[in-house]
């Protein structure tokens, strides 16, 4: 069982950077893959990036890739998302989840989830 509890979100204006930290419970924390989803009013849930439990391997999501950054602490037990040069678009609540599997996109295959933090960027 792996309790997850997301922090970092804020009000920021476009352009801004902000730092998630997905910090986790449970000491086998090292074993879970993470992955960061966001969620927008109105708007489906979408996958934004993850880690595999290797750390050696992590995926982007396209429309953010070459604004935010994936990282992870197992001595932390905690997941990091660094997100630069934000826009408006990026506002949504952004959850972390983690499983003990493969890296993938879909949410439905991670098993735990935390409650969600606001990210708003004004424009």
């Amino acid at each position: 069982q792996v309790q997850l509890v997301e922090s970092g979100g804020g009000l920021v204006q476009a352009g801004g950077s902000l730092r998630l930290s997905c910090e986790a419970s449970g000491r086998t924390f090292s074993s879970y893959t993470v992955g960061w989803f966001r969620q927008a009013p109105g708007k489906e849930r979408e996958f934004v990036a993850g880690i595999h439990s290797s750390v050696t391997r992590t995926a982007i999501s396209d429309s953010v890739k070459s604004r935010f950054a994936i990282s992870r602490d197992n001595a932390k037990n905690t997941v990091y998302l660094q997100m630069n040069s934000l826009k408006p678009e990026d506002t949504a609540v952004y959850y972390c989840a983690a499983n003990r599997g493969p890296l993938v996109v879909v949410g439905s295959m991670y098993d735990y989830w935390g409650q969600g933090t606001q990210v708003t960027v004004s424009s």
